[in-house]
């Protein structure tokens, strides 16, 4: 604090200059001084006109006054690394002008430092029924709630990642954009939302937030901050999502025995010659191709003439209409944004009374489950154009499968496991697009558009001793294949225990006999299983959770990591709730401490999820 005493200032200035520097950040105090040693320079300058030039040439000249760093901080929320991936490339970007930059993910940000952030960036994807990913959660709850500060001097901008077929599109990042709003933070550059295919409004977003922030001087040096840089290394592959690799089927497999109902499908891909790298823990995302019955319905029932030429998204040329539906654009999925286009459109198909205000559940319930051949054939929409109406749909999206090798084990290869999906509804019978496709019409020979999904969320510990529980019923254990060959390869130490199940024993054993020689040989310590329909109580993976609550409590306390794949909607959420009564339980917790662990233990690394 200034003193009268001991000060060039009068003391009406100094009870001034006492009130206003408690309030100046740390950039505003740089800045004033940078600001005040400029005055002074340009007032000696003035003075040294006048002096004679050897006075001139005595005259020292104003130290440099170093610039104020600028700051900015890239949090992202993923819950299958598309997030992450953006925040890497923005922060490159941003350090290429100039900028120091904090990358992290949102679990690993400490929120007693948001108030000291001058300019955050947000990327944010949406998961399930508009809940934040994992990774997001406890900011989120930070953020929300009562302890969140005031951000005045912060400046934000969103980027929300999501799917427009569900219900609450984009929610997370609507509530991060609307709060930091609230707490006072200003808007450098407006919210983008993204659906699927979400490439071209990912990169609007990054330029008009590299627009705002500005050009650093010609010349000036990069700051070499704790992000990651975006450029593409020597070592990186050529394909990517936009660039899918034609993969050679090597071999399709069905898994189920005979008598069962059900039928899963075990690919195994070439990748040879793609340079395309992935570990254990990462998904391969597959373009499929629409049903060819489904194709010819949606043509009949809209009355087009399925040669006849549409355009293709992109500008990217034409295409016969069969061609188009079958394998560009996605005719399974109905969303609103889609129905309100459509009614604009067809103004006396009736569209226009199902999306009025106050029939939100009737909308609901309609787009559930229903595709383009329903929405044909309910609102007789023959009168559209064919190259009209397909610039209206999106394209397919490609489906993401949890890779069930490792590639330590199989070089130059990929292995997925695929259920197929077929059920009827509304009159007839429906298909899951990729599993159908790759269950019915793909061979060995052929080739599948593939891409590699990195996803930094679900990784074995670095440390092979760490004893790993794995948790994945049907399908969901196609990750762990992954991990015990991976553990299998480096030589693992640590111990393993798997929990799976299904519908039975006898026909639905997924890689039953790799299980068994893993166990002989000590990659698998132990495997617990649930057959939900060989005996007259139906038993799933959390029914053996907590029938061993007691061991599965000790492995924890040894600092176990426990990792769950599968249907999110229920099944997670079960092994979620045996996993805190066994906290409770076993260690004497309290509800609020026993959710505060497993937080702990997310946070740490030691409870992810791959749920879907």
């Amino acid at each position: 604090m200034f003193q009268a005493t001991n000060s060039p200032f009068r003391e009406d200035q100094v009870q001034w200059l006492n009130q206003l520097l408690p309030t100046l950040t740390d950039g505003q105090k740089i800045w004033l001084s940078g600001f005040l040693a400029a005055q002074l320079s340009a007032s000696a300058q003035m003075a040294t006109a006048t002096l004679a030039p050897a006075a001139v040439q005595s005259a020292a000249p104003a130290p440099a006054v170093p610039a104020a760093p600028k700051e900015a901080t890239v949090l992202f929320g993923s819950q299958t690394g598309n997030s992450h991936k953006l925040g890497k490339k923005l922060a490159g970007k941003l350090q290429d002008q100039g900028f120091e930059v904090a990358l992290s993910s949102m679990i690993d940000f400490k929120p007693n430092t948001l108030k000291k952030v001058q300019n955050l960036f947000v990327i944010v994807s949406t998961h399930g029924e508009g809940d934040p990913p994992d990774n997001a959660i406890s900011f989120h709850e930070f953020l929300l709630g009562k302890r969140a500060p005031r951000l005045e001097e912060t400046s934000f901008s969103v980027l929300a990642l999501g799917d427009t077929s569900y219900e609450f599109f984009c929610k997370t990042g609507k509530d991060f954009d609307q709060r930091l709003e609230e707490l006072g933070a200003k808007r450098i550059a407006p919210r983008v939302d993204c659906d699927v295919d979400y490439e071209d409004a990912a990169n609007q977003w990054l330029a008009s937030v590299l627009s705002a922030v500005g050009q650093v001087p010609t010349g000036a040096q990069a700051v070499s901050g704790g992000a990651v840089q975006a450029t593409p290394t020597a070592t990186e592959s050529a394909y990517s999502r936009s660039n899918p690799f034609p993969a050679s089927v090597l071999e399709n497999l069905n898994l189920n025995g005979r008598g069962s109902d059900r039928e899963t499908r075990h690919l195994e891909l070439s990748l040879e010659g793609s340079g395309l790298q992935y570990e254990a823990g990462d998904s391969l995302g597959v373009y499929p191709a629409n049903h060819p019955k489904l194709v010819d319905d949606v043509i009949e029932a809209f009355g087009w003439n399925a040669e006849a030429p549409v355009p293709l998204p992109k500008n990217a040329g034409e295409r016969p209409l069969k061609e188009a539906l079958a394998s560009v654009y996605e005719i399974t999925v109905l969303t609103k944004p889609l129905l309100e286009q459509v009614a604009a459109l067809a103004a006396s198909s009736g569209l226009q009374e199902l999306l009025a205000a106050g029939k939100e559940q009737q909308l609901k319930e309609y787009v559930k489950g229903r595709d383009l051949l329903d929405l044909a054939q309910d609102y007789n929409l023959k009168a559209i154009p064919a190259a009209k109406f397909v610039t209206l749909l999106r394209k397919i999206p490609a489906r993401l499968y949890s890779i069930s090798s490792s590639p330590k084990a199989y070089p130059d290869e990929v292995h997925l496991t695929i259920r197929k999906v077929e059920y009827e509804s509304q009159g007839r019978v429906r298909y899951g697009v990729c599993s159908t496709y790759v269950s019915e019409r793909v061979e060995p020979g052929q080739e599948l558009p593939v891409f590699v999904q990195d996803n930094p969320n679900f990784k074995l510990p670095a440390d092979g001793d760490v004893p790993v529980i794995m948790i994945g019923p049907g399908t969901g254990v196609a990750p762990f294949r992954a991990f015990l060959g991976e553990r299998e390869e480096t030589g693992a130490t640590g111990k393993t225990w798997l929990f799976y199940g299904d519908q039975h024993f006898a026909s639905d054993f997924l890689y039953q006999v790799e299980w068994q020689r893993w166990l002989k040989d000590g990659v698998l310590t132990r495997m617990d299983v649930a057959f939900s329909r060989d005996t007259d109580r139906k038993v799933y993976v959390q029914h053996r959770m907590l029938e061993h609550s007691k061991d599965l409590y000790e492995w924890l306390m040894q600092g176990a990591a426990v990792y769950v794949c599968g249907d999110e909607k229920k099944m997670a959420h079960d092994v979620q709730a045996a996993l805190l009564t066994i906290l409770k339980q076993e260690g004497g917790l309290g509800e609020e401490e026993a959710a505060a662990y497993l937080t702990q233990m997310q946070q740490d690394k030691r409870y992810q999820r791959d749920v879907y």
